[in-house]
């Protein structure tokens, strides 16, 4: 069992970070997120998530263009941000990673629209997964979805083989980073038991 500390840092006193330092976001670390995070279970150990990190002036000012006017500064001054992805033909690489089902490959490219459904939903699994990872790692997220997805996908994935799923700060939290804690529903409101 994690400890209590561990528990804390990723679930209960986890928040969306809304400004960082500038201390920069290495290479490493990002490879060393991804080392925590491949491994989680998706469907079919299907792998759609994409993840491009815009380092250049040049990509994050594409970037910050297609973000809402409410994410646009701190999307701008983040030391690094993620454009998280589900890659619709994730199934060409499924004999690699699912080998023992030979044919899914071809079940997914039969039917378009159960392979992007599935893209969607596991690529959306594994976006939970990357921001846990960030935490574990002593980093704080800024996870976002007021972008024009579109606008992005046609950016930064111009193939349209893409749809971007949200855009991520990543860093060392700044001042005043967390807004005050939200209610969540009770157990009871969410949980049924038949």
């Amino acid at each position: 069992m994690l400890s209590v500390d561990a528990q804390n840092l990723l679930f209960r006193e986890a928040r969306t970070a809304n400004t960082f330092t500038d201390e920069p976001v290495s290479d490493e670390t990002m490879k060393a997120v991804y080392e925590l995070v491949q491994f989680p279970p998706t469907a079919m150990n299907q792998q759609p998530l994409r993840v491009i990190l815009v380092r250049s002036p040049e990509a994050r000012e594409r970037l910050v263009a297609h973000m809402a006017d409410g994410n646009k500064a701190k999307t701008s001054t983040a030391p690094l941000v993620a454009i998280l992805a589900a890659d619709l033909d994730f199934h060409l690489e499924m004999p690699k990673v699912f080998p023992i089902f030979p044919g899914a490959q071809e079940m997914f490219a039969a039917n378009e629209e159960m392979r992007v459904q599935s893209a969607i939903f596991n690529a959306s699994l594994q976006v939970g997964y990357l921001i846990l990872g960030v935490r574990a790692l002593g980093l704080a997220a800024g996870p976002m979805s007021g972008l024009d997805a579109d606008g992005l996908a046609k950016e930064f994935f111009p193939n349209g083989d893409h749809k971007v799923l949200a855009v991520m700060n990543i860093g060392h939290a700044g001042e005043n980073a967390w807004f005050d804690r939200q209610p969540r529903l009770s157990y009871d409101e969410v949980v049924t038991t038949v």
